[in-house]
């Protein structure tokens, strides 16, 4: 699925300040490299529906056996493997003989005391990687994951690996001995050890889906096969909310244009940014914040809400978010399925220009029957002049204004809204009553 730098900006797919990052919400690894893999895996939303489901089995099956994941192999461990590889170590005697090993410690301490400390946690990571074989072997693992368990396999199979997984957990190992497992970690089998630590940053990325679609009860959505756009969700909400509200929704070709209506703060923003996430969940094979979700493949997602100047440049609120409608345009027209979310349609210049623009971009839009669009806007008088067209579905939030105070239900409406409340809470919060006095 196609998604672009705004895109994935717009709906907090990653965010530096980490309350505000989809990402680092369902983030549940313990290593660095588990960490990138699966940031690669939120990076590439698929395109391919056999991917999607085969992602969906492997985090089906890992749900199975979440408690029996190895608590052995910590960011730690790899961290010091890593650095073991690369230290510029004084070569380990070929033939390790007691004298030979007696005066290699004597003779080169400070890196037999890196070999003593660094083999420790060699022996963690295979052993961790010796009860993940185990589980492979009872559990029925689809294809692609079935590979890198064979890849364990083949290499735990070989004698000196197989010796340092089977060592006991916190035991001594002799002077020979970590001799031994050094010379071999640092020649033979040092391309192995990489690929294992590898394999294991994408086993833990797949394993850290899995424990967040436990965690936050998260739905496998279902997709269907078709030509057309199609959308519907029961209990869908943003998964970053701690309190959420859930909504009900669903968009198909006969209605396949939200126009999404209410005050500010009543919910239409969260909504949008909402479905964009869940999405973009159910494209990388992830469980979504809904009872049910079921949809179509998207071939794409793009987002219009974040628009912002750039001063650099000498460019315009207005003239970005035209330019961000220009590329929309130029990209769906392409008959192939997109999800365009649009929040708060030309904010950057007066009300009546405002206007004439919405209605020309939503004119336009509405001709595009493959892809689904929700837009929200302020502007609420041109929806009289849409209700003509029978594929543009119209829905508010309400707001109830009760002596100064705000109310929101955030629960979707059928209709327009026509509530204003900007002056409302300009009153509430003293700021009429301070320049009254000025």
């Amino acid at each position: 699925m196609q998604i672009d730098k705004i895109t994935f900006n717009d709906i907090s797919i990653f965010h530096t300040e980490e309350e505000f990052s989809i990402f680092h919400k369902l983030n549940f690894t313990r290593t660095q490299v588990g960490k990138e893999w699966l940031r690669h895996f939120f990076s590439q939303p698929h395109s391919d529906l056999g991917k999607i489901k085969g992602t969906q089995r492997i985090i089906r099956t890992l749900l199975d056996h979440l408690p029996e994941w190895p608590t052995e192999i910590t960011n730690g461990t790899v961290l010091v493997m890593d650095k073991f590889l690369d230290y510029n170590l004084d070569p380990v005697p070929v033939t390790r003989s007691a004298l030979n090993s007696i005066t290699y410690k004597l003779f080169h301490s400070q890196d037999y005391s890196m070999v003593k400390y660094s083999v420790r946690h060699f022996a963690d990571f295979y052993r961790g990687l010796k009860k993940l074989s185990r589980l492979f072997t009872i559990a029925e693992l689809p294809p692609q994951f079935q590979f890198y368990a064979d890849r364990i396999n083949k290499v735990l199979a070989e004698a000196p690996l197989q010796q340092l997984s089977l060592t006991n957990p916190g035991g001594a190992l002799t002077l020979q001995q970590n001799l031994y497992f050094a010379h071999y970690l640092r020649t033979q089998y040092k391309s192995d050890t990489l690929e294992m630590i590898d394999v294991y940053g994408r086993l833990e990325a797949w394993y850290s889906m899995a424990v967040a679609v436990k965690t936050f009860g998260l739905a496998f959505p279902k997709f269907r096969d078709g030509d057309q756009p199609f959308f519907q969700a029961e209990g869908l909400h943003h998964i970053l909310l701690d309190k959420p509200v859930s909504y009900d929704l669903i968009m198909n070709p006969d209605q396949n244009f939200l126009f999404l209506t209410g005050a500010n703060m009543a919910g239409k923003s969260t909504l949008i940014k909402a479905i964009g996430s869940c999405v973009f969940l159910a494209h990388i094979g992830m469980g979504v914040p809904a009872r049910s979700l079921e949809l179509t493949l998207f071939d794409g997602l793009l987002t219009n809400i974040n628009v912002t100047d750039n001063i650099v440049k000498g460019e315009s609120y207005f003239y970005n978010e035209v330019q961000r409608i220009k590329t929309t345009i130029e990209k769906i027209n392409d008959g192939r399925k997109w999800l365009v979310l649009i929040d708060e349609l030309f904010k950057g210049t007066n009300v009546q220009d405002a206007m004439k623009c919405s209605l020309a971009v939503i004119r336009g839009l509405i001709k595009i029957k493959n892809s689904l669009f929700i837009l929200s806007t302020h502007l609420y008088e041109i929806g009289d002049e849409l209700q003509s067209y029978p594929n543009i579905a119209f829905k508010y939030f309400e707001t109830d204004v009760t002596d100064d105070q705000l109310a929101f239900s955030y629960q979707l409406k059928e209709g327009i809204s026509n509530d204003r409340i900007g002056y409302v809470i300009l009153r509430r919060e003293k700021v009429v009553e301070m320049l009254e006095k000025l």
